[in-house]
């Protein structure tokens, strides 16, 4: 559908725009600054108002820090059944964001709202970056090292939630990680051996990760068995828990994504397993993987782990068990 927009080689400015799929936009201002920009807003996920707020917030802010911003400030975009939708509930929803981009030590600076069938919530959000610090997702360079900073499983939880079936353990361990911010995307931005940064949200591990292959004209291998797990997240997939946007993000990639033999279903579910507010995706050389591990835990990111490599190839994920 983007096929059809005007080439932007006109705007010489604009460093990132639609080509590679990246996770925002990003203008030159002049050699030391450049503008950050973003949005993304949805439907409830979560019953609670106020959690619904500050996930959607964690969401759009995420964005920002998988280029290698900082984000300065944001506006909400929002819309709401005026006539059936309790103003309390509304406020809410509102003070959760707000209370999420408090602690990017941001501000909701404004933003618009619609009369809507379906409640709807996001943010469109600003951010700076040195134009030397840009995070892309085609910049990863062959014998790179993957590292993934949060745990998999959002969408199975969800699902499990839409169904009444999910335990309070399960719905804390959800919202914790859809809430915790990617702040730490900033800080990797500065390394000079992370090659490329993407954050796993609606595509899942394999789309994303394709969508890096693909940019960079590159394969990667992803081994299973080191794949970060929501806690409780397998035990639900295996009880069958699953999204209708992890099969279609199966039709849109299977042909560039292989699996090892044997795969159970409740595996190849997790692996387009959509995220929301999902874990930044590294791509770094050996020689820094230590480094990166250390800053993504000394951030509070215990499920970092390393997935997988970068390599030379056809833009393919091969998932190995």
């Amino acid at each position: 559908m983007l096929s059809g927009l005007p080439p932007q080689a006109q705007f010489p400015n604009l460093l990132v725009g639609v080509e590679t799929g990246d996770d925002s936009a990003v203008y030159k201002i002049n050699d030391t600054q450049a503008v950050v920009v973003s949005t993304d807003f949805f439907m409830p996920i979560v019953d609670d108002p106020y959690d619904f707020g500050r996930i959607a917030a964690a969401n759009a802010v995420s964005d920002i820090y998988a280029t290698g911003g900082t984000p300065i400030l944001a506006v909400a975009i929002a819309g709401f059944p005026a006539n059936i939708m309790p103003p309390e509930m509304v406020t809410q929803i509102f003070a959760g964001g707000a209370d999420l981009c408090g602690e990017a030590n941001i501000p909701v600076a404004g933003g618009h709202t619609i009369d809507n069938p379906e409640p709807l919530y996001g943010l469109a959000v600003v951010g700076l970056v040195h134009p030397d610090r840009i995070m892309r997702n085609c910049d990863a360079k062959a014998g790179d090292v993957l590292i993934l900073g949060k745990g998999l499983g959002v969408g199975i939880l969800g699902a499990a939630l839409n169904k009444d079936e999910l335990d309070p353990h399960g719905y804390e361990v959800m919202v914790e990680s859809c809430v915790k911010l990617n702040s730490v995307g900033a800080d990797l931005a500065q390394l000079d051996g992370v090659s490329a940064i993407t954050d796993i949200t609606g595509f899942g591990l394999g789309g994303h990760l394709y969508e890096m292959c693909k940019g960079s004209g590159l394969g990667a291998t992803v081994q299973w068995d080191k794949l970060p797990l929501l806690d409780s997240a397998a035990d639900y997939a295996q009880k069958g828990y699953n999204t209708g946007a992890a099969n279609r993000n199966w039709d849109s990639f299977d042909a560039h994504v292989t699996v090892f033999d044997g795969i159970e279903q409740w595996q190849k579910n997790l692996l387009m397993d959509p995220q929301t507010s999902g874990g930044l995706m590294a791509s770094c050389d050996a020689a820094s993987v230590d480094e990166v591990l250390a800053l993504f835990k000394s951030q509070g990111y215990g499920y970092a782990s390393v997935v997988g490599e970068m390599r030379e190839g056809e833009a393919r994920v091969t998932v190995e068990a």
